[in-house]
């Protein structure tokens, strides 16, 4: 057995000694959204939470595990839609990231242009002042003490 298996197997055999130590109480405590909280999980466990979704005999293991405790009511039944949601593959959404960049771009050029704005008033303002001393230097030829 290489070690990438026997790796695999010992985050088993972890999963597997937690679960058996938990009853139904603990189990209620640690519902998020209808399913065990894998979080959770993963810290009692002493486990990384891609072993949760990544190591094959742990996927199936929680999943028989959470069918027996909605089986015991401590999770609530899957409803139609929700198992019909699960058989759909997931798409993925590329505009998601893209959204997100330029989103965080357009907040950033907002802020800036605020920014800018201000820059510009004060500007604006001094060049009232001097153009006011322009028009008196003009008028008098000289520079008024």
């Amino acid at each position: 057995m290489g070690s990438a298996e026997q790796a695999k197997q010992d985050t088993f055999d972890k999963f597997m000694s937690w679960s058996a130590t938990q009853d139904d109480a603990c189990f209620s405590q640690i519902v998020f959204r209808g399913k065990l909280n894998r979080k959770e999980i993963a810290l009692g466990a002493g486990i990384g939470k891609s072993a949760l979704t990544q190591n094959e005999l742990i996927v199936s293991e929680l999943e028989t595990l959470e069918d027996s405790l909605r089986d015991r009511s401590v999770l609530p039944k899957k409803t139609d839609e929700r198992i019909e949601k699960e058989k759909q593959p997931k798409e993925f959404d590329q505009s998601a990231t893209s959204n997100a960049l330029t989103k965080r771009r357009s907040s950033k050029l907002e802020q800036e242009n605020i920014e800018l704005k201000a820059i510009i008033r004060e500007l604006e303002l001094k060049l009232e002042k001097y153009s006011e001393l322009g028009d008196v230097i003009s008028e008098l030829g000289m520079m008024p003490r």
